[in-house]
């Protein structure tokens, strides 16, 4: 049977051009700048009745990026280039592969016949002795909200491989109200071409930790989760998630995955994200805006 990661592989294998490889080492350090996450296209503006304007503008970048295992290739998803590292890693850890940080001992680009980088292919360079059942994402039936969750034995695989929150947060209102207005003015990309995700990790307090954008909801949620992986902070407990758009049950999963004990979003929870907070002892916030929000699972502080 062929898979949709078949048929995904076989576009990127056309999109790349991929030859054999040299490997050159990068280091788990980088920024990401608008240069990388934006490209400039031309367009047409019309407004109203006026004459048709043409006029430069940005958009999204968006590009595939091959995941590798010791050489073998485990996933292709389209991202957002920038902190690649870091999605990476932090696949890997809500995927279940990768638990601790010393798992984990490089992370490589290939290089092609010519010598220029190819920037769409990343390989992870596994510690002596670690073991990753690289097997398990063709086995995977809920790594994508495209495919949506096949059955309940889905949902309950998922919740027997993480354990629940041993230590739920109750957060104060005020600190909640004030995370959406932190999240915008930290979205650079997003002000530029209003095509971005973003995934915004806090303290209790509501202090602004580390912040990723992407064309991907669930790419930034990794990149955040690969930030902490790297800075050797996983669990993260006494944490709060917010998600610029909605909430489905991978989120959910890959927030539990993390150990973080409460996500808010600007938008909507699905019912299956729903089910999963309140089974997993997270809590889940909803429809943030300023004072407003609704409470799905858990509860605040006052």
């Amino acid at each position: 049977m062929v898979s949709n990661l078949d048929f995904i592989k076989s576009d990127f294998l056309r999109l790349t051009f991929r030859r054999s490889c040299f490997w050159r080492v990068i280091r788990f350090a980088g920024g990401m700048s608008l240069a990388k996450t934006t490209r400039p296209v031309s367009i047409v503006r019309i407004d109203g009745m006026a004459a048709a304007e043409t006029r430069e503008d940005a958009v999204a970048a968006e590009e595939p990026l091959e995941i590798r295992v010791g050489g073998h290739s485990v996933a292709v998803v389209m991202r957002t280039p920038g902190h690649d590292r870091e999605l990476v890693a932090g696949f890997l850890v809500t995927e279940g592969l990768v638990k601790r940080r010393e798992d984990v001992l490089d992370l490589i680009y290939c290089r092609n016949d010519g010598g220029k980088p190819e920037e769409n292919i990343l390989d992870v360079v596994l510690a002596p002795g670690a073991v990753v059942d690289v097997a398990r994402l063709t086995r995977h039936v809920f790594t994508s909200s495209s495919c949506g969750i096949c059955s309940k034995a889905s949902i309950d695989a998922v919740r027997m491989q993480f354990p629940a929150i041993p230590a739920p947060l109750t957060p104060r209102r005020a600190v909640l109200a004030a995370l959406p207005d932190q999240l915008r003015a930290a979205q650079a990309a997003f002000a530029a071409t209003g095509g971005l995700h973003a995934s915004a990790l806090f303290d209790a307090e509501g202090r602004l930790q580390v912040v990723r954008e992407d064309v991907g909801r669930h790419n930034g949620l990794d990149k955040v989760v690969g930030h902490a992986f790297f800075a050797e902070k996983l669990p993260l407990a006494g944490t709060i998630l917010l998600v610029s758009g909605r909430v489905s049950f991978e989120i959910m999963q890959k927030a539990l995955a993390a150990g973080i004990p409460c996500v808010a979003a600007i938008s909507a929870p699905t019912s299956a994200a729903v089910e999963f907070a309140q089974a997993s002892g997270q809590m889940l916030v909803g429809f943030l805006r300023g004072t407003r929000m609704n409470v799905y699972a858990g509860t605040l502080a006052d």
